[in-house]
């Protein structure tokens, strides 16, 4: 089963580029890269939406990953990315079928910037099926990958 897919990354900053033009920039906040599947439903981005808006990956004043991007008043520059969804199994190029066709992936990728613009974050994006050039400044470095699947598996 293919989900949601969504690379989290903290940094001081992060531009997308097209050419030759900076269409989307932030300072500190998360660089969020996103592949959507072909099964995906609103589920899986409601989920998706809850945990990057909330997901605690921000050093309080001891040090310790207490803050969200929200607490620590960061933005979001979000990225569509169907290569995350690469099938490795078999030979030396990967395969693509498992994401989604574009017309049902800019529907659920928008409707995800909306669903994070609606908890008062700024969101900028790159464009959709567009050669973009993603520049990034990790801080940490921190990373995290998420996947949709995640909220139907028990937790330990």
């Amino acid at each position: 089963m293919l989900v949601v897919k969504a690379l989290i990354q903290r940094v001081n900053r992060a531009s997308v580029t097209v050419d030759g033009e900076i269409i989307g920039r932030i300072d500190n906040g998360l660089l969020v890269l996103v592949g959507i599947a072909g099964e995906d439903t609103d589920k899986d981005i409601a989920y998706l939406t809850d945990k990057i808006v909330n997901l605690r990956i921000f050093s309080d004043v001891d040090g310790k990953f207490n803050l969200s991007v929200i607490d620590a008043g960061g933005s979001i520059l979000m990225v569509s990315q169907f290569t995350l969804l690469a099938d490795t199994r078999k030979g030396r190029r990967p395969g693509f079928s498992g994401a989604a066709a574009p017309e049902k992936a800019v529907v659920l990728f928008n409707d995800l910037v909306a669903a994070v613009k609606r908890s008062g974050i700024k969101v900028e994006t790159g464009r959709f099926q567009e050669h973009m050039v993603v520049e990034l400044v990790n801080d940490g470095p921190v990373t995290i990958m998420i996947d949709s699947a995640d909220r139907l598996r028990p937790r330990d």
